[in-house]
């Protein structure tokens, strides 16, 4: 079931993204400012988040950090094979062909995004909805979100992949 939904949401991207973006879904020769934002992004969220939120969070949702390298490698083989599709490169290649305008499907994408980060925590054992931060780590997805779709838009799904593995290095530090 999964591998169905993928391939039709692979279908989605492929379909509309070059043809409303200009832009090739994936690209192999990436400008210096977008690889640059990309890894000096990656780099520095990886860190705040490891030692500013993760400490928290691990008390809180100690199942969403992984403990074993097996665990990480999951996490990472999930996280590029079909959380960027789901919440960034599908959303958006849908939005950008329902609006023909990348502006409001940027801002939507972003959107999706956030809403998916409430329902998660709103079906959580323990959500976080009530914990008093809960709008900073929102925010800060939210940037991370919009972010994903700037990356996605200027160099593609591997620039893309490439931040979130910087992002998702942080799990190494332990």
């Amino acid at each position: 079931m999964v591998l169905l939904c993928s391939i039709a949401l692979w279908g989605v991207v492929f379909a509309w993204h070059t043809e409303y973006t200009q832009r090739p879904v994936f690209t192999l020769k990436v400008a210096a400012w977008p690889l640059a934002l990309a890894t000096g992004e990656g780099l520095a969220t990886a860190v705040f988040n490891h030692f500013a939120i993760d400490p928290w969070l691990r008390v809180k949702a100690p199942a969403d950090y992984p403990t074993t390298m097996e665990q990480w490698l999951a996490l990472n083989l999930l996280s590029l094979g079909l959380k960027q599709l789901f919440v960034v490169f599908a959303p958006f290649a849908w939005l950008v062909r329902l609006f023909g305008r990348k502006e409001p499907a940027f801002i939507l994408t972003v959107v999706f995004g956030l809403a998916v980060v409430v329902i998660r925590e709103y079906r959580s054992l323990n959500p976080l909805l009530a914990e008093p931060c809960f709008l900073g780590l929102l925010a800060i997805r939210g940037a991370a979100q919009a972010l994903s779709v700037y990356l996605y838009l200027r160099g593609g799904v591997l620039l893309v992949w490439w931040w979130e593995l910087l992002l998702q290095s942080r799990y190494l530090l332990n």
